[in-house]
């Protein structure tokens, strides 16, 4: 097989891939929610809708769209807004992840609450959301 039929099938698979990884990531949220015996508040629910916004932010960047060049005043006016876009898309990445660790330390700290699965659920979340958006950024083209 060779790597022009690699690319055609990774374009065909690979969306779907990422949409079962996207379930996955809210699946263990859902669960964690319903199997708790403690309310959930809606801070906890923050990093997960955080994440999932940042991979719809850095999916609405086409790849073709950036090059990779080096910086050069004489470039294009629009390629400096698509890699802002990103930059702002990749911090809000990491702040929901970082949200959900500190979240996770929180639940394990504390006996009152939810349980510390509540805080594993919501960093698995994060973690397969945005593997998700960066899969389907990676096989996504626009022909």
């Amino acid at each position: 097989m060779d790597n022009n039929n690699l690319s055609v099938v990774w374009e065909i698979l690979g969306p779907g891939i990422a949409g079962a990884v996207f379930g996955t990531g809210w699946w263990f949220w859902v669960d964690a929610v319903v199997c708790s015996s403690a309310k959930i508040s809606f801070l906890h629910y923050l990093p997960g809708i955080f994440a999932t916004l940042a991979a719809l932010m850095f999916n609405c960047v086409n790849r073709d769209d950036i090059s990779y060049d080096y910086y050069s005043p004489y470039g294009g006016d629009n390629e400096w807004r698509l890699k802002l876009w990103l930059f702002v898309a990749y911090v809000v990445s990491f702040v929901s992840l970082a949200g959900a660790v500190g979240l996770l330390i929180q639940d394990a700290m504390t006996d009152k609450g939810p349980s510390s699965w509540t805080g594993v659920a919501g960093v698995l979340q994060c973690v397969f959301v945005l593997i998700s958006g960066l899969l389907y950024w990676a096989c996504h083209s626009e022909e």
